[in-house]
């Protein structure tokens, strides 16, 4: 038996490296729904698209493609319009406006909607904000992921690092605090705790070891 894994919450919780393993662990697809924001974002972005109109948001969301396909050693990469755009889209420049492009309406039905249609087969592990609330709302497993806040922006200041990119630990700090108040407020999919979601705090554990907590809850469920 199949099922479907939503993993959701804060940012800089280790969600996306800990879905990977999770997904890898049981052979199942990883979709990555922050990087798909992160794509339309970089969309926005390098083609001047005005998001505060609704009209060029939907034009421009016509001309959008994401795929995810693996490399020769595995690894899972994002593709917008048959472009690797992996890189481009983990920088701080997208990490700073993509909280507000995933506010929009539009592009939220436009996304949530590729998402349901690609785990229509189950056997999926998707990470994000609305993802035991909205777009899985029949999930076998939700778990929701935090941590302290200084915490996660060690870990991102770290993660940026490893890219190439210095960027002050405060600055870090004021972007999580200003995602997590908009990915809570917004009134499309906000960021919300699942009510049947099993909490993991991830401050004092390591990705292995968050890992296995979730590997074990799933395989309860599929064995059942």
């Amino acid at each position: 038996m199949k099922i479907v894994i939503a993993i959701d919450g804060h940012a800089g919780c280790g969600k996306s490296t800990t879905a990977k393993k999770v997904a890898k662990a049981f052979n199942y697809l990883f979709i990555d729904s922050g990087a798909m924001y992160r794509a339309v974002t970089y969309f926005f972005i390098q083609n001047y698209i005005n998001w505060e109109k609704e009209e060029d948001v939907l034009k421009a969301l016509q001309s959008i493609e994401i795929e995810f396909k693996r490399d020769e050693s595995g690894k899972q990469l994002t593709y917008l319009n048959g472009k690797n755009i992996e890189k481009k889209i983990r920088t701080h420049q997208i990490s700073d406006k993509v909280s507000d492009v995933s506010t929009i309406v539009a592009v939220r039905q436009f996304l949530v909607a590729q998402q349901q249609n690609m785990g229509k087969q189950k056997g999926i592990v998707m990470d994000g904000r609305d993802i035991g609330t909205v777009v899985f709302p029949d999930a076998e497993l939700k778990v929701f992921m935090t941590a302290d806040m200084e915490e996660r922006a060690i870990r991102r200041q770290k993660e940026l690092e490893k890219k190439g990119e210095s960027i002050p630990l405060e600055v870090i700090l004021e972007n999580l605090r200003s995602r997590d108040y908009i990915d809570s407020t917004r009134k499309e999919g906000p960021l919300k705790k699942a009510d049947d979601a099993i909490v993991i705090n991830t401050t004092n554990l390591t990705i292995e070891e968050q890992t296995k907590q979730i590997i074990k809850l799933a395989k309860k469920l599929i064995k059942n």
